[in-house]
C-alpha cells in the first residue's frame, strides 16, 4: 500500500533494449497520487515481463496527469523494445515537448528517428542532448551513427573523437573512423582505426573488407589478401571477399598461375550461389579460361 507521505519507488529497471535509459524516478512535480501508483505499477509489470501490463499503467498514469515525463519515456522505451517506431516516436517526442531539457528523452527521441532514418531530426535530438550532458560518450556515438549514415565524412571524425576523449568507443566506433579517414583521404589513420575495430572484435566482417581494399588500393597485396582471407573467415558467404581475395592473391604473384586458379576456381563455386554476383561470376569465369589456357602453354614449354 503506497503512503501518501512518502511514497517508495522501486529500483530502476533495465529494458532488454541496452541503448535505451528507462527513467524510474518519480517526478516531485507529478500531479495526483493516482498517477504516481499507476506508474509504479507499470514499473512492477514491466520487471514481471508484462509489457502489455506495463503499457496500460503507464498510459493510465499519463492519463490522470498528461505532464508526467517518465512515463512517456518508459512507455516509449517499451515500444522501441517491440519495434513500434511511430508509438516510440509519439510518446519521446511528447517527452521533450513537456521538459525541452530532458537529456534522457531527447536522446531516446534521436534513437527512434535514427531507426526511422530520419537522419535531420536524430541529428538534431543528440545535439541538443549533447548540449545540456556533452560528456556523456554513448551520445557522440549516437550522434555519429547519424553522420555514418548521411556520410558525413568530416563532421563524424570530429564527434567519434569526441566520444573515445570521453572514455567510450567499441568495434563499431573505430571501424566507423576508420572509414571516414579513409574517405577523408587519410589512410594510414583508416588502417589504425580499423586495426583497433578488429582487435575489439575480430570476427567483424566489415572491418577485415575495409582494410583489404585500403591495402589493395596501396597494392600492399600481400596485406590485402590477409585482409581478404580474416574478411572471409568472419563471413564465408561474403563473395566479394573472395572476389577481391582472388585479385589479391593473384596480384602478389602474377606468376604463379596454379595459386591463381586455385582462388578463381573458389570464389567462381561461392558466387554460383548468388544470383547478385552474376556480373563478377562472368569476369571471374572469362579470365579463368584465359588462366587456364596461360597454365596449358606453360606447362607444354
Amino acid at each position: 500500500m503506497l503512503q501518501k507521505e512518502r511514497l517508495k519507488l522501486p529500483l530502476l529497471f533495465v529494458v532488454t533494449i541496452a541503448i535505451l535509459c528507462l527513467v524510474t524516478a518519480l517526478p516531485a512535480w507529478s500531479d495526483t497520487e493516482k498517477a504516481k501508483e499507476h506508474y509504479n505499477a507499470g514499473i512492477e509489470a514491466n520487471k514481471a515481463g508484462d509489457n502489455e501490463g506495463a503499457i496500460a499503467a503507464y498510459k493510465s498514469a499519463i492519463t490522470e496527469d498528461d505532464s508526467f515525463v517518465d512515463a512517456y519515456i518508459n512507455l516509449g522505451a517499451i515500444y522501441f523494445g517491440q519495434k513500434d517506431y511511430q508509438n516510440a516516436l509519439d510518446n519521446f517526442k511528447a517527452a521533450t515537448e513537456k521538459d525541452p531539457a530532458n537529456a534522457d528523452a531527447l536522446a531516446n527521441l534521436g534513437r527512434v528517428e535514427y531507426k526511422l532514418k530520419k537522419y535531420v531530426e536524430a541529428e538534431a535530438a543528440f545535439s541538443a542532448a549533447i548540449a545540456i550532458s556533452g560528456t556523456n560518450a554513448g551520445l557522440y556515438k549516437d550522434l555519429g551513427k547519424v553522420y555514418f549514415a548521411k556520410k558525413n565524412y568530416p563532421k563524424l571524425i570530429e564527434t567519434i573523437n569526441k566520444c573515445h576523449t570521453n572514455g567510450g568507443g567499441d568495434y563499431l566506433t573505430h571501424y566507423m573512423l576508420g572509414k571516414a579517414y579513409n574517405k577523408s583521404e587519410q589512410p594510414n589513420k583508416a588502417i589504425a582505426s580499423l586495426k583497433k575495430s578488429i582487435e575489439l572484435k575480430s570476427s567483424y566482417y566489415n572491418a577485415h573488407f575495409n582494410l583489404g581494399q585500403i591495402y589493395q588500393a596501396q597494392e600492399k597485396f600481400n596485406s590485402a589478401a590477409k585482409a581478404f582471407k580474416a574478411a572471409l573467415k568472419a563471413n564465408p558467404k561474403k563473395y566479394k571477399a573472395s572476389y577481391n581475395y582472388a585479385i589479391a592473391v593473384e596480384s602478389a604473384n602474377p606468376d604463379n598461375l596454379a595459386s591463381a586458379i586455385k582462388v578463381w576456381e573458389s570464389f567462381a563455386a561461392l558466387a554460383k550461389k548468388y544470383p547478385r554476383a552474376k556480373g563478377d561470376l562472368a569476369t571471374a569465369e572469362g579470365h579463368l579460361k584465359e588462366l587456364h589456357e596461360r597454365k596449358k602453354h606453360e606447362d607444354l614449354q
